[in-house]
């Protein structure tokens, strides 16, 4: 069983208001009452033996296990990962990310632009294959994730993560989380 993490709305969290962050956290717990019963009805006989390629049961729990769960854990990274006293990264996160994208100031221009174009989410993350940092684009919890890789930093494009309080200004939001990343998170995460 999954259990949830108990997010508090905090006065360094000033990418979003109180509204809309009691908001999204009711929908970070729907989804991790989803993965609960999803994986109840797993450990039963779940239709494993009529399991086909294009329709049934157990294809379609599997297709809802991955989007419940990487919707648990990108919803978690997320509201870790936002809000606190560090404004800027520290000199192991700055050298990383510079590694990989030439500086700081680089990676924030393409960070935003992956944003903007996102659907779903925007990652910063360590790709283990080629041991590069990448901006991942994903349109669905499920859609666009690389295979091995570990999530550094997450942003929730949803529209849902900002709607109440932007509206249609996602550009806003955007530029305001970048202001308001815990670094200290980032920074943790990176030392894999």
């Amino acid at each position: 069983m999954i259990e949830k993490i108990d997010f508090h709305y905090t006065d360094d969290i000033t990418v979003v208001n109180r509204e809309q962050f009691d908001v999204h956290v009711r929908l970070y717990e729907g989804y991790v009452n989803s993965i609960n019963k999803i994986d109840e009805e797993l450990n039963t006989d779940a239709g494993r033996k009529e399991a086909n390629t294009t329709y049934g049961k157990f294809r379609d729990l599997k297709r809802g296990e991955t989007y419940a769960l990487n919707g648990v854990i990108l919803h978690e990274l997320y509201f870790q990962n936002i809000g606190g006293k560090t404004s800027e990264p520290d000199l192991l996160t700055s050298r990383m990310i510079s590694r990989d994208f030439g500086c700081v100031s680089d990676w924030i221009e393409d960070f935003v632009a992956t944003a903007k174009a996102s659907r779903g989410w925007a990652v910063l993350a360590f790709e283990q294959r080629s041991g590069r940092f990448r901006n991942v684009s994903l349109d669905s919890h499920d859609l666009g994730n690389i295979a091995y890789y570990a999530p550094v930093l997450v942003l929730d494009m949803y529209e849902h993560a900002y709607f109440l309080q932007y509206a249609d200004k996602k550009a806003d939001y955007i530029n305001f989380f970048m202001s308001n990343i815990n670094w200290d998170v980032v920074g943790e995460r990176i030392k894999f």
